[in-house]
Parts: structure tokens; C-alpha cells; sequence
């Protein structure tokens, strides 16, 4: 990912999870409407298998060794103590917060909701799909799955402080949604702030009020109030993919921290200042915010974009590397070699003088200018054979190409 913006139709994660046209979803939905999507409705037969299963689930309790805060438990509204579902992991792996899958069942066949959190991290379908959602959005994302035992509710009416989209997985889930008592809550404003409203709020009558079925859909803004509760005679498991929309009060923020740039801001409060003295606070806040519009009105954005996107590079991680396998096609580089751009890496391109160079929150790669057709070619993204590289002979070409490698910033492709 070179920074540029995408087209609404290309956003295939994104199209899985909505039942409009992404451009209406972004004009329409995105951060204003909760959208019910029906699994007829969504695209591909299968609805979210390729992602995620009760099997999976299995295998994640009971054979991937997961650790708390990779899962936790909740009763009733009540998240349960650790204890409760975790033991030690036994000789070879002292740990002492290992999730014990006979602790979970007990939990499990007494009613309580299993949350594996994470799930981005740990399982290889959804850490691809997340991959690409980021893409989509331009926002980190996070995935959790929520397996509920038949009749049972995990969690009491709330809101969330993050977007979300919800797949139904397996079995059954009614949904009941209400609007917003705080609209676009910052992080530091959770649901717990607005308990009593909320609680009114959920006994009026809902927006949504539907039964979830395995390939149906929903989006929520944040600050819309849910609560779910499993249907049928079966598990239901759904995903929650949590979406950390950068706002407003985010581009403040960088803003702000931009105050050293400013000498008046620099300077010193007056000698004996009396912080009870109203007119006297009055000249000083006026005095500041003066200098403080005089510094963001600046015409120069770079520096806030720039603090943002490290913040963005923080938020979300690029593809994986296969460290064994991919020491190994270093070995064997050469002209027929197909490599691209490591996904979801964020790369900036300089050309100075005699150099091109290439900067990503890992590295620094510099490079003779010869190469900065043949740089430019990568970075765009598509897969490209390393004897057509641009600008270069084939030797050149495979010495450029592993250095991209090297340096984590381009991939191999593989004939799987």
C-alpha cells in the first residue's frame, strides 16, 4: 500500500460485509446508519466459511495452547474471573493462564459466552481478510468471534466505541439495534458514561429487530446501542470485526501536538501568574488561542499527515513473512522470479540527486537512481517478473529485487 485512495468499486473485503455498492455505503451507512444484509443479498455462495467455524473454535480452545487476553468468558452481562476457564499449561509450558478446555465446556454448558479476541492475530483466514478490510476502509481493524450457547446473552445493551460489522457464522443470534444517546463516542467515552440513557433507550422500539442467520451481515456506527441473544437449539458463533475510525478530534489532536512549533506557544506563563484570577486567565486564554489558530492555519498539512500515517503504520501490521521460506527463494532469486510489494505496507518513495530512496516504519533502503524506475514499478503494488523490471539489466534487476526482499519491503511470489 503506496498511500494512494482507492476506487469505491475496488473493495472486495468491504463487499462481503455489505449489501449495497461501496460508494453508497460510504455516502450513506458509513458512520450514519446501522445496515441489516441479508445472506442472499451478500456476495459468494458460501457466506463466511472460508472465514471462520465452529470447528475453528474448537481447534482454538483446545489445540493452539491460547492464553488470556486472547480469550476471556462472560455470564449474564458479567465477565467471568480468568480463573475460571484457564490453568496452568503444564510442564514445557509454565504458564499459568492457558485456556483449559474442560474449564471452558464447564463455563460453556452453564450458559456462558465464549470471546476469542484477536483473531486478526492468531487465525490465517482472518488475518488475510483483515488485511485486506484495512485496505477497504483506510481504518485498523480488529476481529473478535462471540460463541453463545443456545437461549444464552453474553452482554447487556451497550454501545461500542468503534464501528463495527457483525457475521453470523453458525446457528442463530437475535439482534435487537437502537440509536445512538451519544453520537460518534471517542474512546474515552464508553457506554458505562451513559448506562441509565442507554438503558431507557433499549426498551423503545428497536431499528433492527431480526434473527441472524449463518451468512447474514450487519453494520453499526459506533454509539449504537445492541444486545443479542442466541436463538434456536444450536451454538450461535458470529464475528465482530471492530473498525478504529480515525475522526476529527483525532486531526486535533496531531494538530496540537504540533504546539513546539510555535515560539509564542513556548513562552512562559507571566511571573506570579494567578491561575484565581479570572481576568487575568482571561488575557492568557485568549492570548494562547490566538497563537494556537495562528499555528494550525498554517497552509503546510504535511506535518499532520505525517503524524497520523505513524500512527496508522502503529495501528496495523503488513503481511507476514515466512521467515525459513522466504531465506530460501533468496537463494535461488533470479530473472524469471515474480516479486511485488509486501502487502499493507505503507512505503514512502524520496528521489534525491544520485539516489532513490525507499522508507517504511521498519527500514530505510537507499538505492543508486538507476533503480527508481524499477522501484517506482514495485511500489505500485502489481506482481512483476524481476527481468522486466524497468531501467535495469537482468543482473542489475536481481540485485534490486533482493535487496527489496531483504530489506522486508518486497515479497516473492510463489507458484502455490
Amino acid at each position: 500500500m503506496a498511500g494512494e485512495l482507492r476506487g469505491p468499486g475496488d473493495r472486495p473485503a468491504l463487499s462481503r460485509c455489505i449489501s449495497v455498492a461501496s460508494d453508497r455505503f460510504a455516502t450513506e451507512f458509513w458512520s450514519r446508519d446501522a445496515l441489516h444484509s441479508r445472506a442472499d443479498e451478500l456476495a459468494g455462495p458460501d457466506g463466511f466459511a472460508d472465514l471462520f467455524s465452529a470447528d475453528a473454535v474448537d481447534e482454538l480452545v483446545t489445540r493452539r495452547g491460547v492464553r488470556t487476553p486472547f480469550m476471556r468468558m462472560a455470564k449474564e452481562g458479567e465477565v467471568l474471573p480468568a480463573s475460571a476457564y484457564t490453568a496452568s499449561g503444564g510442564f514445557g509450558a509454565e504458564v499459568g493462564d492457558q485456556v483449559a478446555s474442560d474449564r471452558v465446556f464447564a463455563r460453556f454448558a452453564d450458559g456462558a459466552t465464549i470471546v476469542l479476541q484477536g483473531l486478526h492475530r492468531l487465525w490465517p483466514p482472518l488475518i488475510e481478510f483483515t488485511r485486506q478490510l484495512v485496505d477497504d476502509l483506510g481504518h485498523p481493524v480488529q476481529v473478535n468471534a462471540y460463541v453463545t450457547p443456545p437461549g444464552s446473552q453474553g452482554f447487556d445493551p451497550h454501545y461500542d466505541t468503534h464501528d463495527v460489522f457483525v457475521l453470523q457464522i453458525a446457528g442463530e443470534k437475535h439482534w435487537r439495534i437502537h440509536r445512538p444517546v451519544h453520537v460518534d463516542p471517542l474512546a474515552s467515552q464508553p457506554w458505562s458514561g451513559h448506562r441509565e440513557a442507554v438503558a431507557r433507550a433499549a426498551l423503545e422500539e428497536p431499528v433492527i429487530d431480526a434473527v441472524f442467520r449463518p451468512g447474514d451481515a450487519l453494520y453499526l456506527p459506533r454509539g449504537w446501542i445492541h444486545s443479542a441473544v442466541a436463538g434456536g437449539d444450536e451454538t450461535s458463533v458470529h464475528l465482530t470485526i471492530g473498525v478504529s475510525a480515525y475522526t476529527h478530534a483525532d486531526v486535533v489532536q496531531a494538530l496540537v501536538a504540533r504546539v513546539g512549533d510555535s515560539e509564542r506557544l513556548r513562552a512562559s506563563l507571566p511571573l506570579g501568574v494567578d491561575f484565581d484570577d479570572a481576568e487575568q486567565m482571561a488575557g492568557i486564554v485568549r492570548d494562547t488561542v490566538d497563537a494556537l489558530v495562528e499555528l494550525v492555519q498554517r497552509p503546510d498539512a504535511s506535518a499532520t499527515a505525517s503524524a497520523l500515517a505513524q500512527r496508522f503504520d502503529r495501528d496495523i501490521r503488513p503481511e507476514p513473512l515466512a521467515p525459513l521460506a522466504t531465506l530460501a527463494a533468496l537463494a535461488t532469486l533470479d530473472a524469471t522470479a515474480v516479486v511485488r510489494l509486501r502487502d499493507a505496507l505503507r512505503v514512502r518513495m524520496e528521489s534525491q540527486d544520485d539516489r532513490v530512496r525507499l522508507v517504511t516504519r521498519e527500514t530505510a533502503l537507499s538505492l543508486p537512481i538507476e533503480a527508481e524506475p524499477a522501484v517506482r514499478r514495485i511500489v505500485a503494488g502489481e506482481p512483476v517478473r524481476v527481468g522486466d523490471l524497468p531501467g535495469l539489466d537482468a543482473e542489475s534487476a536481481v540485485v534490486v529485487a533482493r535487496r527489496l526482499v531483504r530489506e522486508r519491503i518486497a515479497v516473492i511470489e510463489t507458484s502455490e
